[in-house]
């Protein structure tokens, strides 16, 4: 059994910092370009035909921001790989399709089989990677764990509960349920398993006389198991940095799903056009070739992550990121404002901030205004959009001056802000006595 001797549960202050260390390059912009062109085709198909109850729910579905959980839209992006390879099967075409009497038709079939072939290799790659993920964090957490009949325990209840899940997906399967309902079925055993866990590390109900029974489990991984998927915490920290790039990548494959969904129903009517084809092909390999590049990025991220620090790493940790900084989460479509009363003329207003956010391409609205005390006010400082600035004003008036960091604009992604404000009085020069006047 690995010692945690001196050890204590990784903290988000820690994951920042080693996360400072794995900046995700930025998506593509033809992913953003992409999925706005695949939407608008989509909307094109139904602006003259009704929707039916379940095309509904797909266009609320793309139009929705996507969960802010990092397992559950890598989940959810699985979900739609399969519904669109079931839709790229020849069995599933409409029948004029399916008949290519005509060079277009014969031309879209062809490129159906390629997309197929791409929508296939990045399935075996997230499928991959999520079955190593959970490998890796189990076996981790069972090199803390007494390394005798009781780990062996363990295992055995693992390995069947896994086999009931498993037989409860293909029972659902064999009954009739859709590729939705299991992933539906998927993501709740995921939940289940999550719950278990935090169960565990509480030692609640009847987990009471597990950890009875499993005496020498030590009592730092029992806390990391109750703490790390919390809604803040420690893993808030990976949501913050890595989530944007991977919703943008939910959003385009729901795109994608709901466009051919809607197009199947409505084929003979509306075929597609060769700029349309070239558009969803195009689509579909930026979408492959960025989501496979995010698999292999996290998964490297993952793997070298580890799950306990020493106290000391901790409180370092903690002491530089209290320096007198403040972290605030700006919500979409919200600002975030400091005021201060400034008494004399010719202080200094001095700010120091940044987003904390693994996306380059992200900024926040930044401006300053003055009121005085007949409540009057000034914009002193034009707004602008930042990721991170510095900077001071020497103020001219009395008054308060408030300066604001802006999201409004923003429609769907809150902003972590580390940011530092000072009010500086100005410097008095010491009065000159006589003596020092007649020197």
């Amino acid at each position: 059994m690995a010692s945690t001797e001196g050890l204590m549960p990784i903290t988000r202050a820690f994951l920042a910092s080693y996360y400072d260390k794995y900046p995700f390059t930025p998506l593509s912009e033809d992913v953003s370009r992409l999925s706005d062109q695949i939407h608008s085709m989509a909307n094109d198909l139904h602006e003259d035909s009704p929707l039916t109850e379940g095309e509904s729910s797909l266009v609320r579905e793309a139009e929705s921001p996507p969960p802010h959980k990092v397992d559950e839209n890598l989940w959810k992006n699985r979900e739609q790989i399969e519904e669109i390879l079931f839709l790229s099967e020849s069995s599933n075409w409409p029948p004029v399709l399916k008949s290519q009497s005509t060079a277009e038709d014969a031309e879209l079939a062809s490129l159906l089989g390629r997309l197929g072939e791409k929508f296939r290799n990045t399935l075996k790659v997230v499928e991959t990677f999520q079955s190593r993920n959970s490998e890796f964090v189990f076996n981790t957490v069972m090199t803390y764990m007494p390394q005798d009949f009781r780990g062996t325990l363990i295992r055995q209840q693992r390995e069947r509960s896994e086999r009931n899940k498993q037989a409860e997906v293909d029972a659902l399967i064999n009954s009739g349920g859709s590729i939705r309902d299991r992933y539906s079925l998927l993501w709740n055993q995921q939940m289940e398993r999550r719950r278990q866990l935090a169960q565990l590390g509480s030692a609640t109900g009847v987990y009471k006389t597990l950890v009875k029974y499993l005496v020498g489990v030590p009592q730092v991984l029992l806390d990391f198991v109750r703490k790390i998927n919390d809604d803040d915490g420690p893993m808030e920290e990976q949501r913050q940095r890595y989530g944007p790039p991977l919703y943008s990548l939910t959003k385009m494959v729901l795109n994608i799903r709901l466009f051919l969904s809607l197009l199947w129903r409505r084929f003979e009517a509306r075929k597609l056009s060769k700029d349309q084809m070239t558009v969803l092909e195009e689509a579909v390999d930026v979408y492959t070739s960025e989501f496979q590049r995010f698999i292999k990025f996290i998964g490297d991220v993952f793997a070298n992550s580890p799950f306990f620090i020493t106290a000391e790493e901790a409180g370092a940790l903690d002491a530089r990121k209290s320096d007198e900084y403040k972290e605030v989460s700006v919500p979409a479509g919200k600002t975030h404002e400091v005021s201060l009363t400034v008494d004399a003329i010719n202080s200094y207003i001095a700010w120091d901030f940044a987003l904390v956010q693994g996306r380059v391409d992200m900024d926040i609205g930044f401006s300053m205004e003055f009121t005085d005390l007949s409540g009057q006010k000034t914009q002193i400082l034009p707004y602008r959009r930042y990721d991170a600035d510095q900077g001071n004003f020497c103020t001219v008036l009395a008054g308060h001056y408030k300066l604001i960091w802006d999201n409004a604009y923003s429609t769907f992604f809150k902003k972590v802000l580390r940011y530092k404000v000072d009010c500086i009085p100005p410097v008095v020069e010491p009065a000159l006595s006589s003596d020092q006047v007649d020197e």
